[in-house]
């Protein structure tokens, strides 16, 4: 809520895997934290999860392609949007940006994910889209669902929101442990390929023979890091499970505790509430999104 108007907000989690020269970044660009509706300094809900080549859109609410393009990450040709659920803040910014794409004649297809009720409000829109000059894919994850990816894997997982609604936790697979350089000169291997492969958990044999296993070189594997993001919910058991122990988590805040009823009756969270499901759920970082305009940044940090 502090950042300058326009500019996305990275918030980066980096681990480095591999030798010490390796990396594998992990950040989330907040293009959109306000609330149901878009202020003068914030968009609606849309949140861009970078994990070393790959991007992902959450939710693509009013002006999100504008958002990119005056972020420093730039309008990408995007190959994947997931929706966390079918209110309009939530969903507003695709038709534009899918057109924008056909626009600029991309032929790579892309794909979007929703809960149950996403290929008929895509079908509704096509006559607003147009004809498009790639393939889109579309698709509908129920709770429970887990899309397995290189390193990690995207779970959908239930939330409190009155209607169909999901959130997304991005788990990684478990990293190998720290590579032991003294080790592995002692063991007399060689810089380079050698060293590659037992990194990647691979035996080698050297030139004299002699065979060196990965526990030879490497410490205990490292547990990968673990991202949660709620789309719009009210505290619920379900997102305390998805979030255990996570890394960070994204949860909305729509209201503060002055407005309890309120956020009840519209399945919503008070900035407190999801203070209290990231402390019962052990995480390390929470970020809060989906603000009302009534309220400023300093307020719900306090609370």
């Amino acid at each position: 809520n502090s950042t300058t108007p326009g500019k996305a907000a990275p918030l980066r989690l980096v681990a480095r895997s591999g030798l010490e020269s390796a990396a594998v970044d992990l950040d989330v660009v907040f293009l959109g934290t306000s609330g149901s509706a878009p202020t003068a300094r914030r968009a609606p809900s849309a949140t861009l999860v970078r994990r070393g080549g790959e991007r992902l859109l959450i939710d693509c609410g009013e002006g999100t392609q504008r958002q990119l393009l005056r972020s420093d990450v730039g309008l990408v040709d995007l190959e994947e949007v997931f929706l966390t659920h079918l209110h309009a803040d939530h969903f507003l910014g695709l038709p534009g940006m899918l057109k924008t794409f056909a626009l600029r004649g991309r032929d790579v297809p892309l794909t979007v994910r929703g809960p149950r009720g996403t290929r008929a409000l895509m079908a509704s829109m096509g006559r607003l889209i147009g004809r498009l000059s790639y393939e889109l894919d579309i698709g509908e994850l129920s709770p429970g669902e887990t899309l397995t990816r290189d390193g990690y894997r995207l779970q959908a997982f239930s939330v409190s929101h009155g209607v169909e609604a999901i959130g997304y936790a991005l788990v990684e697979e478990p990293r190998p442990g720290r590579f032991d350089v003294e080790a592995a000169d002692r063991l007399h291997v060689p810089p380079g390929r050698e060293r590659g492969s037992l990194q990647r958990g691979e035996a080698v044999v050297l030139t004299d023979g002699s065979v060196v296993q990965p526990e030879d070189v490497l410490g205990e594997a490292r547990s990968g890091r673990t991202l949660v993001l709620t789309g719009d919910t009210a505290p619920a058991p379900s997102v305390v499970e998805a979030a255990a122990g996570a890394d960070l988590l994204v949860h909305e805040a729509t209201f503060l505790a002055d407005e309890g009823v309120r956020a009840r009756e519209t399945g919503h969270s008070t900035a407190g509430e999801a203070a209290l499901v990231a402390r019962e759920a052990g995480v390390k970082l929470l970020a809060l999104t989906h603000v009302s305009s009534r309220h400023g940044g300093a307020a719900v940090e306090e609370e």
